[in-house]
């Protein structure tokens, strides 16, 4: 962990990416398959409501989220993505789990390259990394566009 992310990291990321290092390359991928089966399911408020969710397109797969920002500036983020494509459950696990309960501006305190920091670049495409880094810069902006409508 370098010295210029540590301060800024959330402890439940921080935990995460210390989870992903301390394994070998293999191990990696199995436990972002156990993070695909923990991607929590959609409140029942939301669950009619796909117009509310953006695509993330950086993603191969259909994946959406959605993050709110209640008015103590607690964000909740929520993600979709199929069964089907568990690498990019996986990510989309890791940060709604890791983003829930920051406030907005630990939240957008997170570093950008934070998927980048998960070492698992040697077990997935760089293109599936970069579907991470999409879903975190878009949930990023949608805590600013929450925060700007608040005014």
């Amino acid at each position: 962990m370098d010295a210029v992310n540590a301060p800024t990291l959330p402890a439940a990321l921080a935990e995460t990416r210390e989870d992903f290092l301390a394994l070998g390359v293999s191990d990696r991928l199995q436990l972002l398959l156990e993070f695909s089966n923990e991607l929590p399911g959609l409140p029942e408020r939301y669950r009619d409501h796909p117009d509310l969710f953006e695509r993330v397109i950086e993603c191969q797969s259909p994946v959406f989220i959605f993050v709110e920002v209640a008015d103590d500036d607690t964000v909740a983020m929520f993600g979709t993505a199929p069964p089907e494509a568990p690498t990019t459950r996986g990510f989309a696990s890791i940060l709604a789990q890791g983003l829930s309960g920051l406030s907005a501006a630990e939240a957008l305190a997170v570093p950008d390259d934070f998927p980048q920091t998960l070492g698992l670049a040697e077990a997935v495409s760089p293109l599936r990394v970069r579907g991470m880094t999409g879903m975190l810069a878009r949930a990023k902006r949608q805590i600013r566009e929450r925060l700007a409508e608040r005014g």
